[in-house]
């Protein structure tokens, strides 16, 4: 399957990677940016973590050639901290997130998190975990689920309240198709985008407690950082970015930490001509500056 990882030279920049440094890939996927890493190393090392036990398989195979320049862990980003303890790394030299969705999770539909094909409602990025889709659309409270597809979605509250009507009044939804159906039954398309396309992606991040995650790594990363050490955050949705941003300006505001993207970052015409899954990616990366 191919991947193009976004904004790949810039991420590459901004981390400043040394040939011995210890790197992070906090959503390693299948393994794109973890590449581009690991050829800049001689006797440094990549962390490659993600959840996805799938696509992390998928990157092992891919990067093979790097040998023991990458070691994979099955580990959510929100577990940094205790994945470096148990790796014996206090410190590390660069840490990079690209938030989005990978390419073969969106691309396969038993994984539930596409609209243009039927699948499963899953959604699941560790299928581990108990908490699916379909526990939410077909159990959950009308109220409480237009409140994710308000929050999450950054849908208009009207129409997140129809919509979660909708969905209570065709339990049960049997399958991603279904579900795309009743929400476009109730809500219009206004643009080029499919109309269930802001609840997919709020069912995806309510599954996987996406805030949640976020939060914690923005609370860890910092300071698992050496000094001299940067992070990298690729973001897609506005209120990821937001909440990269406000940590960043809290870090650099309280000392020890500066911001090296007095703003965003994003792809140019070119990627996205070559790569539109890159149109909405934007680029934030802050530097540790003293212990």
């Amino acid at each position: 399957m191919e991947h193009t990882p976004v904004l790949l030279r810039e991420s590459l920049e901004f981390l400043a990677v040394r040939p011995d440094g210890v790197y992070v890939d906090a959503t390693a996927g299948l393994g794109g940016h973890t590449a581009a890493i690991a050829a800049r190393l001689t006797t440094g090392r990549v962390i490659a973590l993600d959840r996805d036990a799938e696509s992390l398989e998928r990157a092992r195979a891919r990067l093979a050639a790097f040998g023991s320049r990458i070691t994979f862990v099955q580990s959510s980003f929100a577990e940094l901290s205790s994945t470096l303890d148990s790796l014996s790394l206090p410190r590390v030299d660069g840490i990079l997130a690209d938030l989005g969705v990978s390419r073969y999770q969106l691309t396969s539909p038993e994984r539930g998190f596409s609209l243009q094909e039927a699948g499963p409602l899953d959604m699941r990025m560790d299928r581990r975990q108990s908490l699916t889709a379909a526990a939410i659309v077909n159990h959950y409270p009308e109220r409480e689920i237009a409140r994710i597809i308000e929050e999450l979605g950054e849908e208009r509250r009207r129409l997140a309240e129809k919509i979660a009507r909708a969905l209570v009044r065709a339990r049960p939804i049997a399958d991603t198709a279904h579900l795309a159906r009743v929400v476009a039954s109730v809500a219009p398309r206004t643009g080029r985008l499919h109309p269930a396309t802001r609840v997919f992606q709020a069912l995806r991040m309510a599954v996987n407690d996406e805030p949640g995650q976020l939060d914690a790594l923005l609370e860890q990363a910092p300071w698992r950082l050496a000094p001299g050490g940067r992070m990298v955050v690729i973001a897609f949705q506005s209120l990821d970015d937001r909440k990269v941003k406000q940590r960043f300006r809290d870090l650099a505001r309280q000392g020890g930490f500066r911001i090296l993207t007095r703003h965003v970052v994003k792809p140019g015409v070119e990627e996205i001509r070559s790569n539109p899954a890159s149109r909405s990616a934007v680029l934030r990366a802050m530097e540790r500056t003293e212990e």
